[in-house]
């Protein structure tokens, strides 16, 4: 039996592309069992992010001239049912995702430091953009509002978290080859 010399050469150039999946997988494994073990039945975590999305959100309309109403987990505008943001619609697991993201890509440790909450706030604040949102369609345009709810919110969360780790990745993570190549080009001109 004959083994290929260049087999390992072929997967090594895949190693941090595997090792950032894997690591990403941990990670948010890891917070998906700290949430549904702990947090989620205990309850009190997902309550108050609700609670504050519906008051923020109620907030927001109100500066725009709507006259937008909260109670607890609901919010709701003159002529509609309303909204009622229930644990798993509050952005929680999308904060999971996004910091797992961040965490398991390379970068510097005082960055990330300051990149994780703003990118927080970034996804809670879009969480009351969506809320908001599907109020004003529910109220606006009541036919829109299943389809905005069920495929149009979880691709807006996942196009903010993408974005999210694009600018991660571009300015906040280590530095590429291309920079530092370039940076050593430079260098080397003016030696």
């Amino acid at each position: 039996m004959t083994t290929d010399p260049d087999s390992g050469f072929r997967w090594s150039r895949y190693g941090p592309i595997l090792r950032f999946l894997g690591k990403v997988v941990a990670i948010y494994g890891m917070w998906y069992m700290l949430y549904d073990l702990w947090l989620l039945p205990d309850g009190r975590l997902d309550r108050w992010v609700s609670i504050s999305v519906v008051q923020v959100g109620e907030a927001a309309l109100r500066v725009v001239g709507l006259d937008a109403v909260a109670q607890a987990r609901n919010l709701s505008l003159s002529g509609t049912s309303g909204i009622r943001v229930v644990d798993g619609c509050n952005g929680l697991a999308s904060i999971g995702l996004f910091v797992g993201f961040v965490v398991a890509y390379p970068g510097h440790a005082w960055r990330r430091a300051l990149f994780i909450p703003l990118g927080i706030l970034v996804v809670y604040l879009s969480n009351v953009g969506r809320v908001s949102g599907l109020l004003l369609l529910q109220k606006y345009w009541g036919t829109g509002f299943d389809v905005a709810h069920s495929v149009g919110a979880p691709m807006f969360f996942y196009t903010v978290i993408f974005g999210l780790w694009v600018l991660w990745a571009n300015y906040g993570g280590s530095e590429s080859a291309a920079s530092t190549d370039a940076d050593e080009q430079t260098q080397a001109a003016f030696a």
